[in-house]
């Protein structure tokens, strides 16, 4: 077990010191196959300190476009997150009943029996499909990706294509306000996005691999199976640990490193979020105050610039 540890470390890290902290774990705590929390928090830490500074090194772009890259990667998971049930039930034609995902009609396809409204794709494989693109570092396929969204959330055709899906009905509401595919704002940031990731050279785009997309699948396996909609508390209370650890993570990140790229992403989440409460779409469902709400949205933006500004003092004078 002690071998899972290890994948918080990048691959440079584990080639080199791999066995030797195997080994130190095995002299530390004889016969346990796992160690105490505490220490599995500290090397949980030093792993993504330890990924972070690889990722400062390397020159091959620099650091704002790695930022928006990240922006991108984050509002695209953000899209999909509402319709992972209902693309898991599509791709294996599964006919979920009146556990579908809280829409008009149900999501019904043109194969499973339901109200007369039919529609021949789910909305989210676009922004699934965005997603897949901007890992690999193809942003010229995640643009147009991106530009449907659009058009699909600002439009009422096609209701055959997505039906009313991502148009109306309950959607992704966060921390606080509805956040709907109708809201232009998230894809709207996302196809800015991504057109500038696309004028780039897409050699300058860094490629994550196909392993990144475990999280995804298990995460659409589990809505999927267990018809977890994402307006229910189960889905909620997850999601919510989800992106504090993601912030976290981003914090570590720059308090290792003194580098901004990490608040690009965590900015472009935040304004989306914000926006969406601000505006108020859909103001049937709030979860906590609208106050406490913008303290966690905005809070993280000056603490990471500050982190980072002082991680930066700290390194001029070594």
């Amino acid at each position: 077990m002690n071998r899972l540890l290890l994948a918080a470390y990048p691959k440079s890290y584990r080639s080199r010191q791999g066995e030797e902290l195997l080994a130190c774990l095995a002299e530390a705590y004889p016969g346990r196959s796992w160690p105490p929390p505490r220490e599995v928090a500290a090397l949980a830490c030093a792993g993504v300190q330890a990924r972070a500074r690889a990722v400062v090194d390397d020159a091959a772009r620099p650091w704002w476009l790695d930022g928006i890259h990240l922006a991108a990667l984050a509002l695209a998971a953000l899209a999909l997150v509402p319709y992972l049930q209902d693309v898991w039930h599509w791709a294996l034609h599964i006919d979920p009943g009146q556990q579908a995902i809280a829409f008009h009609f149900s999501g019904w396809y043109p194969w499973a029996g339901g109200p007369t409204r039919i529609r021949l794709l789910p909305y989210g494989l676009l922004p699934l499909g965005c997603l897949i693109a901007l890992l690999r570092g193809r942003a010229w396929i995640a643009l147009p990706a991106a530009a449907a969204m659009i058009w699909a959330g600002a439009t009422t055709h096609g209701r055959t294509l997505f039906g009313s899906e991502g148009k109306a009905g309950l959607s992704y509401y966060g921390l606080g306000a509805p956040l709907t595919a109708r809201d232009l704002v998230l894809s709207g940031t996302l196809c800015a996005a991504c057109a500038v990731l696309a004028l780039c050279r897409p050699s300058r785009l860094r490629r994550h691999s196909y392993r990144r997309l475990a999280p995804v699948v298990l995460a659409m396996f589990m809505a999927g199976s267990l018809h977890i909609i994402s307006v229910s508390p189960a889905f909620q209370r997850g999601l919510f640990v989800l992106e504090v650890t993601a912030l976290l993570g981003a914090w570590v990140a720059t308090a290792a490193t003194g580098d901004h790229r990490w608040l690009i992403p965590v900015a472009a989440v935040a304004i989306v979020r914000t926006q969406a409460i601000v505006v108020q779409p859909d103001a049937f469902m709030q979860s906590l105050p609208d106050l406490v709400v913008f303290l966690l949205l905005i809070a993280p933006l000056p603490a990471l610039a500050i982190t980072a500004q002082r991680r930066q003092g700290q390194a001029l004078p070594e």
